[in-house]
């Protein structure tokens, strides 16, 4: 091997004369180059590892829609029976969230991604949409009794608007075992009083609990006898969670049907509510104008807020929907993320949405109706 540049026994002429590289062979850039290649890849394989990580998130996105004056593969959505129901026009449209990924099936960092570039999806951690103290069973399950009494209380409120009467009775379905509740309250106790406040359907009950910084008190009534039970309620973010599943039971005066089958949770009751309404008088409320909204209802007519509110007002522009009823208490989540050519109306009671349809029906000056923004506006 020859002696290195600068050496006492090699004329500083040489060193002038002949250049390094041809002197060295070229191993160092070499060795640099395969260093670096080595390390890309390296880092390009880790990445790739890394995006195919179970990640702790799933991914919110719009749902299918229904029209309650419709129907599906089971027939129509809503049969009324031992009542005049009248021909409707239009539709008034019940949106649905879906969720991609669950604690068995974990979406990888890729699949988050794709989700956080399209606004009308919704990454959320997966311990909010799956509780770990729940499974996801108990979960369904859930979200199967939030749905029933959601529909009970659906045509409460519309029949109680029309003017008939509504006899109210509200039971325990369900005990989480663990939940605080457990071993207080049992399946099948009649609840008729909560902090004081008389029970006529689950929003009052829910409404009662979050009212009361403190233990909740049930009066209950169990194999005829009455007595008055404390539940220290579990506090999960804004909610106060006594772990009982109420189940409202309704007599009605005539029979109504809703028939919507492997759809869970309480946020198509005013549309169930409206849809009801809408048969049962006389001409088309909508006047052919195509409507989608959300909201929970109590027996009463309240509207309540729901989750995934900007995913269901992209899932109404791709129903084709040209107005929107939301609950007031979503409006801040609505303003500015409004879906172009869409018009959002704000309403906190039943009364209020056959406002916001009658007035678009008959072209009237909407102006002086609450809205949560349109357009894209806020």
């Amino acid at each position: 091997m020859s002696e290195p540049a600068g050496d006492p026994t090699i004329p500083p002429s040489a060193v002038r004369e002949q250049p390094v590289h041809a002197r060295f062979p070229d191993i160092r850039p070499r060795r640099l180059r395969r260093i670096g290649w080595g390390a890309l890849t390296a880092a390009a394989l880790a990445s790739l590892a890394l995006a195919f990580v179970p990640s702790p998130y799933v991914v919110e996105v719009p749902g299918p829609t229904f029209d309650t004056l419709g129907e599906t593969e089971a027939g129509p959505l809503i049969s009324i029976e031992g009542a005049q129901t009248y021909p409707t026009e239009g539709e008034l449209r019940l949106l649905t969230l879906a969720w991609l990924g669950n604690p068995e099936r974990p979406l990888t960092w890729v699949e988050v991604a794709q989700a956080y570039l399209d606004p009308s999806d919704s990454i959320i951690p997966m311990d909010t949409a799956f509780p770990p103290q729940r499974s996801i069973e108990e979960s369904n399950e859930a979200g199967r009794i939030e749905m029933q009494n959601s529909q009970q209380a659906a045509v409460a409120a519309a029949l109680l608007h029309e003017g008939h009467e509504v006899v109210s009775d509200v039971r325990v379905a369900g005990v989480i075992p663990g939940a605080p509740a457990d071993g207080i309250m049992r399946e099948g106790d009649r609840i008729l009083t909560v902090n004081g406040e008389t029970a006529y359907d689950v929003w009052s009950i829910r409404q009662s609990i979050a009212a009361v910084d403190g233990p909740t008190t049930f009066e209950i009534e169990r194999g005829g006898e009455r007595s008055t039970v404390e539940v220290t309620p579990l506090v999960e973010g804004e909610e106060r969670l006594v772990g009982i599943y109420p189940s409202n039971e309704f007599t009605f005066p005539f029979e109504v049907d809703i028939e919507l089958p492997d759809v869970g949770g309480p946020s198509a009751g005013m549309m169930f509510a409206l849809g009801i309404v809408d048969e049962l008088t006389p001409g088309a409320m909508t006047a052919g104008t195509e409507w989608a909204g959300t909201g929970t209802i109590s027996a009463l007519g309240d509207v309540g807020p729901i989750g995934g509110i900007v995913q269901k007002m992209h899932g109404a522009v791709d129903a084709g929907a040209t107005h929107f009823l939301a609950p007031v208490e979503n409006c801040a989540e609505v303003a500015g993320r409004v879906p172009e050519g869409l018009t959002v109306f704000a309403v906190d009671s039943l009364d209020d949405a056959i406002t916001a349809i009658e007035a678009v029906a008959m072209q009237a000056d909407t102006s002086s109706l609450p809205t949560c923004g349109s357009g894209g506006d806020s």
